[in-house]
């Protein structure tokens, strides 16, 4: 019965009151459909993860113009001839173990066409994990002696250690080349060998 409007002769008076009736009964249907995101909105507006994502466009603009600055200890350089590459250092043991004998100069040989490798004199400790898709420009450790500069991007169900990745891998398929090849991993911008 809600909503409708019965005319017993009263003339115009149940009839405006008919439509106004019509129209509350409208704008309750509206809320009711409305109320619940509405009320959602009005809660998150409010909530410290909501202000964090309205912050985003303003830290995006000041990484553009200002990138944060990497400490030396979560970076390393890998050098390819003439080609130097920074590398972001994953947080773990092996990554650390394996910046304590650095500088270090490898003469990686190519696997499959899409990494280097190259079997270190000394174990490591290992968290392996199967990351699913190698990335270009992903370094890895493969059990805990063999060191894996990936140059191209592939699905894998091996398991590896992260040590790191290459910040910007542009280039990086081209410097190691189709063979073999000398790389030199150094804690300092100009490559050292040891």
């Amino acid at each position: 019965m809600q909503g409708k409007t019965v005319d017993v002769g009263t003339g115009g008076a149940l009839s405006s009151l008919g439509a106004a009736s019509r129209r509350h009964s409208w704008h309750r249907r509206a809320m009711q459909q409305l109320g619940m995101p509405l009320l959602l909105l009005a809660l998150c507006s409010g909530h410290p993860a909501h202000a964090a994502s309205t912050a985003l466009p303003v830290a995006a603009e000041q990484d553009v113009t200002q990138a944060p600055k990497k400490s030396d200890e979560s970076r390393l350089w890998m050098t390819v001839g003439e080609r130097r590459f920074a590398i972001t250092l994953a947080d773990n043991e092996a990554t650390r173990a394996f910046a304590a004998t650095l500088p270090l100069t490898l003469d990686m040989e190519d696997l499959h066409g899409n990494e280097k490798k190259k079997e270190l004199p000394d174990a490591l400790p290992t968290s392996e994990s199967r990351p699913g898709t190698i990335r270009n420009g992903d370094l890895m450790l493969w059990g805990s002696r063999t060191v894996v500069i990936f140059y191209k991007t592939f699905d894998s169900a091996y398991s590896y250690t992260r040590l790191g990745r290459v910040d910007d891998p542009t280039g990086l398929a081209q410097a190691l080349g189709r063979g073999d090849v000398r790389v030199v991993f150094s804690q300092e911008q100009r490559a050292l060998t040891k």
